[in-house]
């Protein structure tokens, strides 16, 4: 396939998206939330509208206009993570449009709708079939893009090291506050915090917030994603981990539905925000600096701080929002 008629078939997959409704999507979702219970139709919803409009046909063509790619064919091993519902999707388009082969290792978490996505992408044109391989081992791989845990990149590092790879491992998101926020604005960031249960490298797990900051301010603004707490799963780790911290007299601050904790830590569980307090921008500045090969985006009241995406924009990236800053498709040109 020339690569102006791969643009067309994935642009075209961009209309499928915004098509599934009714009964089919429903279906669909049933099926999905039975492989992965985090996966609500809510959320599968979420993901669906963020790729119909990522996969527009200006968004498309400013993404490939960099670079020149080459007629190589490589096998491109994927292995794909599951923690929220098509994130390895953005890994086969990148191979796909280089012109290279993916060899998809699904997630046991995610590949109910990656499969229903990858088959559509095939009936659109037939031609993509050439192109996308299920495998159940990457043994015969020019180059690995893996996903997953620190503990899995250390294990895909030292398996992968003769061959090119991106490997990438846990990240996550973090807000930035300056006491100038509306309840609006607090709600907007409430989508990056809630959307997907907070399960994404892209949600915001920490906020750091001025020395003088009232906490109740932003908290009582989460009330409309209150919920969450209906999903059993979401509920169950609210409760363990409230009754950790009354068993162990950890100071938080309880909303009823998610918890609040300072802590000078990044990666908070599932059902609590952290916290950490700022003086001047400059002690701020240090502290995201001193961290940010651990964080993968960063939010602030319509993007005010700099290098910051506008708050509730966080779980809708565009196409060249590469992952861990690594960019996919340069790597894939170079093959």
């Amino acid at each position: 396939m020339e690569l102006e008629a791969r643009l067309k078939g994935i642009r075209q997959l961009g209309f499928w998206f915004n098509e599934q409704k009714g009964e089919s999507l429903d279906a669909l979702c049933q099926i999905a939330a039975n492989q992965n219970n985090w996966f609500t139709k809510e959320s599968i919803e979420k993901c669906f509208n963020a790729w119909a409009e990522a996969l527009q046909k200006d968004k498309m063509q400013d993404w490939v206009k960099p670079y020149s790619f080459k007629a190589s064919g490589k096998n491109i091993g994927l292995v794909l993570a599951g923690n929220i519902p098509l994130v390895g999707l953005h890994d086969v388009l990148s191979v796909i449009i280089s012109g290279n082969v993916a060899c998809v290792k699904y997630s046991s978490q995610d590949s109910i709708l990656m499969k229903a996505v990858i088959n559509a992408l095939i009936n659109i044109d037939a031609g993509f079939k050439e192109l996308i391989q299920e495998v159940e081992r990457l043994n015969d791989v020019d180059a690995v893009i893996a996903t997953g845990s620190d503990n899995s990149a250390r294990y895909f590092k030292h398996y992968f090291a003769g061959k090119p790879h991106i490997i990438r491992q846990n990240r996550v998101s973090v807000g930035i506050v300056n006491g100038s926020e509306s309840t609006e604005d607090f709600e907007a960031l409430g989508e990056d915090i809630f959307t997907y249960f907070g399960l994404g490298c892209r949600n915001v797990s920490k906020v750091y917030v001025p020395k003088d900051f009232k906490l109740p301010t932003l908290i009582s603004a989460m009330d409309k994603f209150s919920s969450a707490l209906d999903h059993h799963k979401y509920r169950n780790n609210y409760d363990y981990n409230k009754s950790i911290y009354l068993v162990n007299k950890e100071p938080h601050l309880d909303s009823g539905f998610f918890m609040m904790r300072e802590s000078k830590e990044l990666v908070s569980p599932i059902s609590v925000l952290y916290y950490e307090t700022y003086e001047s921008e400059a002690e701020l500045s240090l502290k995201l600096s001193a961290q940010q090969d651990k964080i993968q985006c960063v939010v602030s009241k319509d993007g005010w701080y700099e290098g910051s995406l506008p708050f509730g924009t966080a779980q809708c990236p565009e196409l060249w929002d590469y992952a861990d800053g690594v960019d996919t498709l340069e790597f894939l040109a170079s093959l």
